[in-house]
């Protein structure tokens, strides 16, 4: 069976565009092929906490408080939710040029050495191999070429994450432009849900 774990991150409710194009490219994939099983983190309704000083070392070392039991049951859970997944689908819009931070504490909650990537003689190591990610970015401006490309420190972020963990079969869904205009933002989910139609029937392919 084709596991996929379903992240979103938006704090935008209702009238968020990743929301909107994540539940298009779930429900697209789950009409080619019915048999995949989806398991959904919110992150931006329900956000996991930051780590500080309290919780860290449950997270990065070894838990002594009650604090750092938790963050560290809440580590091997989230950990559980991504090593189950065959496919990660990312809602990531686009704040102040980078990430939300409901979906950078995710990240440091998963960034566990040991547990999804190693440290030796030739350098990091990924654990995660064998595991494709679809990131779906909304974005007021338009980063993806031109001047603003500077500027984005959203994509390469993700992107580098990921492959740290050794998730390396990345693929972004972009909804550009959203910030201007309704137009805009109409073509702008017209183009991504294009991409998600070619793009699921890929990824149904696979899964089958």
């Amino acid at each position: 069976m084709h596991n996929i774990l379903v992240i979103n991150s938006s704090v935008s409710g209702n009238d968020s565009v990743s929301r909107l194009l994540v539940a298009d490219v779930v429900a697209a994939v789950t009409r080619l092929n019915p048999g995949v099983r989806v398991t959904e983190r919110d992150l931006g309704a329900k956000p996991v906490p930051h780590l500080t000083a309290d919780n860290v070392e449950g997270v990065r070392g070894s838990p002594a408080t009650d604090e750092e039991h938790q963050s560290r049951k809440l580590s091997d859970q989230l950990l559980g939710e991504l090593r189950a997944a065959d496919t990660i689908i990312f809602g990531a819009p686009m704040y102040n040029f980078g990430l939300p931070t409901g979906l950078r504490a995710w990240f440091d909650y998963v960034l566990r050495a040991g547990e999804t990537f190693s440290y030796s003689e030739a350098g990091p190591k990924g654990l995660l191999v064998g595991r494709r990610a679809i990131v779906v970015e909304s974005r007021g401006g338009f980063y993806s070429d031109g001047p603003s490309s500077a500027i984005d420190f959203q994509e390469p972020y993700i992107l580098h994450l990921l492959g740290f963990m050794g998730i390396t079969d990345v693929t972004f869904i972009r909804a550009e432009k959203i910030g201007f205009g309704p137009e805009a933002r109409e073509e702008a989910i017209a183009g991504a849900r294009e991409e998600i139609v070619r793009l699921a029937r890929r990824v149904a392919a696979l899964a089958a």
